[in-house]
């Protein structure tokens, strides 16, 4: 294969965390990998780069501002408090609040995003972020193992540039998390392999396609236990060759999850080494922009053997590498044969009478789609949102246009009219694009349940009792937050702070003072852009810098 552009993103302190002894997500065997990558003399065929981390208001570009503030603050010894006693964010014992959470999980992301935005500029043909590919994530809450969805992050950032984007999961598990993200779009297509019946998340059946829009771009391949190489090849090449030819994405994300992998403490399938990188190789023959990420994968030594391998199909040099180990700080850990290779095991391939079928079923999905959606996509606006519309403070007195007063006359109108209730978090959809509209309303304050990657056991989630001050009540007798932050308002975020119509410069401006901040007044158009928060501190200079592999000591 010939070379392609790889751009590999690392960060050292990312193995220095721990979800607990006993849990198995070991954030460790992204260093274990890194390691085998530079003993493999791979760092200099590539670019390597330490990513900006991720910011709160990054993560709320998908997740809740309530979520992402429980995540920068919570700790081991105040989870049960803020969770309301483990029934909200953080349920059962698959995402314990482990000491650095927060950096963790802005650490996945930011690799994730920074990838994504260097695809897009065309800086590199293929991007990978091991530490990525958290697929289980929700919008307001975490699951199996998952904090923050780096993934749907990296591709709201390519949605920037770009039409249409195609996610492939080889994980163990259904990636639903991003599935449900993008359930009611045709912009991005969700492609699923993964292990379906008495199984976490149980979720991914054929049935689910997705609604209004999305009707048709949720794809979902339920498998049994024991699937094998040549078995799983049978069904992926085709599947991906059909969505290529309906889709025709501009870019693909490619979650290498390796719990499919045989011998996985907690995966039921029976890839090898081989055939889990053939999925890689073969994506990478269609010459798309490319992501990789990480996921799944509970044996360390063959996650990072995987993952090493799957790197060096991203270099094109998989032919050319030594499978006998090269000494490294994990050299002992990789015996008794010290080689790069995951075999198959004996166990039975129960998917021999049921996977022609799952096959057709999905081709025939793919063949009822519309032909690849038209997408109007004009210049990304790199300023704030604020310059972008010049919206700005009152001391700021720029002349006014005749836009500029029907923007500030329509904000104003906009400001007066906000209903004296709290925000509904209910969301209607259709259930195709021909047939009669049927609304679908979820609420989050209703019941729910939740299964649990570790134990399989369903959790009963209690219904959320909404207080007249916008938090939540599991019978905790106190908001969680009571202490160090402000009750929320009756209004909408962007203008609970302070905000007011100014006739002298006829626009609305913000006070610090009736926010319980400084003297002095902020720009309302960088207050939006940041969804109703105060900019942070400045983070360090550039997106991301240069990690010589030299420099790198983990």
């Amino acid at each position: 294969m010939s070379r392609r552009r790889v751009a590999y993103y690392y960060d050292p302190d990312v193995g220095a965390y721990s979800f607990g002894m006993t849990h198995p997500m070991k954030p460790q065997r992204m260093r274990i990998t890194h390691e085998l990558v530079s003993a493999y003399e791979m760092l200099p065929k590539m670019r390597v780069l330490r990513a900006k981390r991720a910011s709160a208001t990054d993560m709320t570009k998908f997740h809740t501002d309530e979520y992402v503030h429980f995540l920068s603050r919570v700790t081991p010894e105040n989870a049960r408090q803020l969770t309301y006693n483990g029934n909200q964010f953080l349920v059962g014992d698959d995402n314990p609040a482990f000491d650095g959470v927060f950096e963790f999980c802005s650490i996945s992301a930011g690799g994730s995003v920074a990838a994504a935005q260097r695809l897009m500029e065309g800086k590199c043909d293929i991007a990978i972020n091991w530490a990525g590919g958290l697929h289980h994530a929700k919008k307001r809450e975490a699951s199996g193992f998952c904090y923050v969805n780096d993934i749907v992050l990296g591709i709201l950032e390519m949605l920037r540039s770009v039409p249409r984007v195609l996610y492939i999961d080889i994980d163990c598990h259904h990636g639903d998390g991003v599935e449900e993200a993008f359930y009611t779009t045709n912009r991005v297509m969700t492609c699923s392999f993964h292990k379906y019946g008495e199984y976490f998340p149980g979720t991914g059946t054929q049935h689910d396609k997705g609604r209004g829009k999305g009707r048709g771009y949720a794809l979902n391949i339920p498998l049994k236990d024991g699937i094998t190489d040549e078995a799983y090849r049978s069904v992926f090449e085709p599947v991906i060759d059909k969505i290529l030819d309906v889709f025709q994405p501009s870019a693909i994300v490619l979650q290498c999850g390796a719990d499919s992998l045989s011998g996985d403490k907690l995966g039921c399938l029976n890839l090898t080494m081989h055939g889990h990188a053939n999925c890689v190789r073969y994506v990478r023959s269609k010459n798309i922009p490319l992501m990789l990420l990480g996921g799944g994968g509970y044996t360390v030594k063959n996650v990072a053997r995987t993952w090493t391998y799957e790197t060096a199909c991203a270099l094109g040099i998989e032919n050319d590498i030594d499978l006998n180990l090269p000494w490294n700080e994990y050299f002992e850990w990789f015996g008794p044969r010290y080689r790069l290779e995951v075999p198959e095991s004996n166990m039975e391939d129960m998917n021999t009478e049921s996977l022609d079928k799952v096959r057709s079923n999905a081709l025939e999905q793919l063949s009822r789609l519309r032909p690849a959606p038209s997408v109007g996509l004009q210049d990304v606006p790199r300023a704030s949102v604020g310059e972008f519309l010049g919206i700005g403070s009152a001391h700021e007195q720029a002349p006014l246009d005749e836009l500029d007063e029907q923007l500030a006359q329509h904000t104003r109108f906009v400001y007066n009219m906000q209903e004296s209730m709290a925000r509904s978090e209910s969301e209607s959809d259709s259930e195709s694009d021909t047939a009669r509209p049927r609304t679908r309303s979820r609420d989050i304050r209703s019941g729910k349940k939740r299964m649990s990657l570790l134990t399989g056991e369903i959790y009963d989630v209690p219904r959320l009792e909404e207080r007249e001050n916008g938090y939540y009540d599991l019978g905790c007798g106190h908001e969680p937050w009571a202490n160090d932050a402000p009750a929320r308002g009756v209004r909408r975020h962007f203008f609970q702070g302070g905000a007011r119509w100014d006739p002298a410069s006829h626009q609305i401006v913000m006070e610090r003072e009736r926010a319980g901040l400084s003297n002095g007044q902020v720009n309302v158009g960088r207050l939006m852009a940041n969804g109703g928060r105060e900019e942070e501190a400045a983070s360090d200079p550039g997106d991301e810098m240069d990690v010589d592999s030299e420099d790198v000591q983990v």
